[in-house]
């Protein structure tokens, strides 16, 4: 499987990521991409075909290695980064649908295309929602098929057309349990930046709009002084009317004096 659009895709979506986003990402190419890539897909290579039981009845290996491994470990894991790397093609979207709009009415219609406000600040955090979403279902997920992060060296299975309870063996079971408790870890580590990114972008943006709230309020309350003394000049000058009639007009001024 080739994963340079993958790679090419994180790396364009890095640039609007806070210190936290990019922490994240090392560990995604780091510490599970280029792992996966190097190390787990040889572990778990020709995993059916070593997988072993005592027993010549045709058809009993394959049901048990079905049984036990519904999915595959390596495919579960591939398809995790996969899922948790999707939500980042949101920003890019977003992103080049800022820089489409300008091209389109060949002006300026943003500060800067990329920068991180507005609807795109939305976009990032609902692929920051997705992406904590995912690594925990997947956490989830991997604890209930395979019982835990254990990797038993032995497994009895009793599932037909076996004639009875027959011994299966896995084959390298320390070496793949200790790539689960990675993958684990690894899971955890990405959940809590990703939630510490969702808190530290909701309170700094939260902190913004108060601070220009308040800016807005002192703003105001120095302009109302002044607006007081327009309106009482204002009056001094052209009193309200009495009774419907305005003591300044000349009708008036006429009737009263002549």
């Amino acid at each position: 499987m080739s994963w340079g659009f993958l790679r090419d895709l994180l790396s364009g979506v890095n640039k609007y990521s806070t210190v936290m986003g990019r922490i994240w990402l090392a560990i995604v190419f780091i510490f599970r991409l280029l792992v996966y890539m190097v190390a787990a897909e040889h572990v778990w290579k020709d995993e059916q075909k070593e997988f072993e039981c005592n027993v010549q009845q045709p058809g009993c290996e394959n049901v048990c290695f079905d049984h036990f491994f519904p999915v595959s470990h390596i495919r579960l894991w591939a398809l995790q980064l996969i899922m948790v790397s999707t939500p980042s093609l949101l920003v890019a979207f977003h992103v080049a649908y800022r820089e489409s709009r300008e091209k389109k009415h060949n002006q300026k219609l943003y500060k800067n295309p990329g920068s991180m406000d507005g609807g795109l600040l939305c976009t990032y955090l609902i692929s920051l929602i997705f992406k904590t979403g995912f690594e925990i279902g997947f956490l989830v997920l991997f604890y209930k098929l395979y019982d835990g992060f254990n990797v038993p060296r032995l497994m009895k299975c009793d599932v037909r057309p076996c004639p009875n309870t027959v011994d299966c063996y896995i084959s390298k079971p320390t070496e793949k349990k200790i790539f689960l408790v990675f993958c684990g870890i690894t899971s955890c580590l990405c959940i809590a930046l990703n939630l510490s990114e969702l808190g530290y972008l909701t309170f700094k943006h939260s902190l913004k709009c108060l601070k220009r709230y308040v800016k807005r309020g002192h703003t105001l309350k120095r302009e109302s002084p002044k607006r007081k003394l327009e309106a009482s000049f204002f009056l001094k000058i052209n009193p309200e009317p009495r009774n419907g009639k305005n003591p300044l007009s000349l009708k008036n001024l006429s009737s009263k004096y002549i």
